[in-house]
């Protein structure tokens, strides 16, 4: 499926993502996520990995849409809350 990410078009299927992503250790799930195999990634850090650009080149709307496109659950994860008790 092609997909336009930082004005450079690609051309991405759900299987070739999932290899990309294999194992890369997921970073810590805040903001915009996807769900790939077991693992929940920053939608940043599959573009990053996925296009080989700079996260700061494009928007985690940008990858969220593609991801979407392509079948991926994407989830909002919220930021950690400091402990109210510590």
């Amino acid at each position: 499926m092609r997909c336009v990410i930082a004005s450079f078009p690609f051309d991405f299927v759900q299987s070739e993502v999932q290899t990309l992503m294999a194992g890369v250790t997921p970073e810590p799930a805040v903001g915009p996520c996807a769900v790939i195999g077991d693992h929940t990634y920053p939608v940043k850090q599959v573009g990053e990995v996925i296009t080989r650009q700079d996260r700061r080149d494009f928007t985690a709307a940008e990858v969220t849409r593609a991801l979407r496109r392509l079948g991926f659950t994407c989830v909002t994860a919220p930021a950690p809350s400091a402990d109210p008790l510590g």
